[in-house]
């Protein structure tokens, strides 16, 4: 199952167009005069700077974990604050140490060691300028995009719908005209975030070229062990190897949609209609088995047998916790238990897209989500755990 997409972490790979576009060429890896002021670096001072870098940010990232938390489990305008401050902080923390990894970007060093400083390098989704407000301006862009998408509800049927009820509804929903006005009335929500998104792109394409980039585009190719062109080209590659099987896949599921539901709904020929799916991002399509799926003698209904089952969330969650003891795995800790979030609370808005936590880089694990009793979130449990 891919995951699906937070606005509040990372962008989507669909915004690699846009982020490359408008831009000015730089090379990668300048370093800044006040580095080059500095004498000839060596491998013991590359050593110390990792070892501080190191340390800074292993404690800086419990402190993000925990404000992030609390956030995603409470959402309300000062837990936002909270959440943007940090987030603008721990962003200029990462800028500068990336500006000063580029110093040994051209020193040889040992290959583990030569690892961690293009890490520091690379270590930001959404880099921002070091010139002064840019990281807060950044910082909340993203914070009013990440609140809008998990606080926003839609009409539908006289009542009002999260975004976790109303995927429920969509999953089981078979009248295409309602699933098209749930689809619809969903992504309607993002129309006020334009304004937000077009200055996320514009602040942290600045930040990718004063790092040496020409857009964040190619400082996220820049992140897999080779040059961004070089990335680019392998993905293509695979995606070559890969696009005969998906248009054979597609063309036999737009198939058996135009069997369902007729031309007028979808046609034989061209794309899929994305709401058809049965999934708010158009990404997987097991929510609709049971028109798309090859015929089959026997089989079960995992939705209906967890339900006949009397399964709640802790019972899910329970069954995924025992799926990896059985492989040997440690149970989970009883702080698991005491603080993560696996049920919609009833008196606050929160995250409900499901995420697995570690806080503390030790043993404070949790998982953030909102159970509901079906076979998608039981499948989704045992991802998260």
């Amino acid at each position: 199952m891919f995951a699906k997409s937070m606005l509040k972490r990372a962008v989507s790979w669909l915004a690699v167009a846009a982020l490359m576009a408008c831009t000015t060429t730089a090379t990668p890896g300048a370093t800044s005069a006040t580095a080059s002021a500095q004498g000839a670096p060596t491998v013991a001072e590359a050593q110390q700077f990792v070892t501080d870098a190191e340390a800074q940010l292993a404690a800086r990232s419990e402190y993000e974990n925990h404000i992030g938390w609390v956030y995603s489990t409470y959402i309300q305008h000062d837990t936002e604050w909270l959440a943007q401050r940090a987030d603008s902080e721990g962003t200029q923390l990462r800028v500068r140490l990336a500006s000063q990894a580029a110093r040994y970007q051209n020193l040889q060093l040992p290959p583990e060691l030569r690892r961690k400083i293009d890490l520091l390098r690379l270590s930001l989704t959404l880099p921002a300028p070091q010139r002064a407000g840019a990281a807060d301006e950044l910082a909340a862009a993203n914070n009013r995009m990440a609140s809008l998408y998990s606080t926003s509800k839609v009409e539908n049927d006289g009542h009002q719908y999260t975004l976790d009820a109303l995927e429920a509804r969509m999953a089981t929903e078979r009248n295409p005209a309602r699933i098209q006005e749930m689809w619809t009335k969903w992504h309607n929500i993002a129309g006020p975030m334009a304004h937000d998104y077009a200055q996320m792109v514009s602040i942290s394409n600045e930040g990718a070229r004063e790092l040496g980039y020409p857009n964040v585009g190619d400082y996220w190719l820049s992140n897999y062990d080779m040059p961004a062109a070089d990335m680019e080209h392998e993905v293509e590659r695979l995606w070559g190897q890969m696009q005969p099987f998906y248009e054979q896949l597609h063309c036999y599921v737009r198939a058996r949609l135009n069997q369902r539901y007729g031309n007028a709904v979808q046609p034989a020929t061209g794309p899929i209609r994305a709401d058809l799916l049965g999934n708010m991002w158009a990404q997987e399509w097991g929510n609709i088995a049971d028109i798309v799926g090859p015929p089959t003698r026997g089989g079960y209904d995992l939705t209906r047998l967890l339900n006949q089952q009397h399964y709640y969330y802790m019972r899910c969650a329970k069954t995924g916790e025992r799926f990896y003891t059985s492989l040997g795995l440690a149970p989970l800790p009883d702080t698991f238990w005491e603080r993560s979030q696996l049920v919609r609370p009833r008196d606050r808005d929160v995250v409900c897209h499901a995420s697995a936590w570690d806080l503390d880089n030790a043993n404070d694990v949790r998982i953030k989500m909102c159970i509901n009793i079906d076979a998608d979130n039981f499948q989704t449990v045992h991802h998260e755990m």
